[in-house]
């Protein structure tokens, strides 16, 4: 692929509403080959992810993207593992909770797979690397960096932070199959993604998980939605901390890195709950209990 023959692929998504059209899926597989080998000069990279993301994207273009990344990742298989996706861009109110409730995983030998890299656009949040790079991790926690499991995406980063914007990578980034889990649990803010990660992920593990968690993670911190996809079949259910007794308190306002870290490392009694309600719930997703209140007896 040279800078010339890329053109036609670029007029798909970047001649207006009349014109632009949908890729089919090998189209898009030979486009992000193209840019993950470096085929095609930085400008047309910009230009393409934003006339992308202005088009609105197709399950076969997705679906074509993640099958490339499938060619590049430096894949680590780990035995007893849940696949966790979190969004790039960070969380910018709340601290993170998952080394808290990877602790009370921990007895149950249930391996935590985590990935994550630098800041992408937009939303400018504390990210998974700086709190796996700063908090002391349980031994079930097993972090992978883009930096060293993909590189070849990592690359893309400086792109990103130039362009400033959410990009279509944002949405198939957080689900990439590093450890081969059977279990994945992805997080979802807008409701529309949650028929798309179902679209995308469910025939690439045995359960797929989607929790419509705090700002866009996995992580429960209120009332939400959890979608279960397992053997062809669909169920919604919600969860509720305050059922239980847990009300914690979301913060309204951008914390620093340092008051995340702080709340991570010091957490308050309450927090210590919040995460021991994450983990009963881990559990009663992959059937170690009957229900969530079990779990939570257990933990206790």
């Amino acid at each position: 692929m040279t800078p010339e023959a890329f053109l036609p692929y670029l007029k798909c998504v970047g001649t207006g509403p009349k014109r632009n059209r949908d890729l089919t899926k090998e189209e898009m597989k030979t486009v992000i080959r193209a840019f993950l080998e470096q085929e095609v000069v930085p400008e047309q990279v910009a230009a393409f992810m934003l006339g992308w993301r202005v088009k609105g994207e197709s399950i076969d273009e997705f679906a074509g993207a993640i099958e490339v990344f499938d060619e590049f990742i430096r894949h680590a298989p780990l035995a007893n593992s849940i696949e966790f996706g979190y969004p790039y861009d960070g969380k910018v109110k709340n601290p993170y909770i998952f080394p808290l409730t990877a602790q009370y995983l921990e007895p149950f030998g249930i391996n935590l797979s985590l990935h994550g890299g630098l800041l992408q656009p937009a939303k400018g949040g504390i990210t998974l690397k700086e709190v796996c790079d700063n908090v002391p991790l349980p031994s079930n926690v097993h972090y992978y960096d883009r930096s060293e499991y993909f590189p070849e995406l990592y690359r893309f980063s400086e792109v990103r932070a130039k362009l400033g914007l959410r990009s279509s990578f944002n949405t198939i980034e957080k689900l990439l199959g590093i450890t081969q889990s059977d279990t994945a649990i992805i997080g979802a803010f807008h409701k529309p993604f949650v028929q798309k990660y179902i679209d995308l992920y469910k025939d690439r593990y045995k359960k797929l998980i989607i929790i419509k968690g705090n700002e866009g993670t996995p992580e429960i911190f209120g009332k939400c939605a959890v979608t279960i996809v397992e053997n062809g079949e669909v169920e919604e259910i919600k969860v509720d901390p305050k059922a239980c007794g847990i009300d914690y308190v979301k913060s309204t306002q951008p914390i620093t890195l340092e008051e995340s870290l702080k709340q991570t490392k010091a957490p308050s009694d309450v927090f210590l709950e919040l995460a021991k309600f994450n983990a009963a719930v881990i559990l009663f997703l992959n059937k170690r209990t009957d229900t969530i209140e079990e779990g939570l007896r257990i933990l206790y």
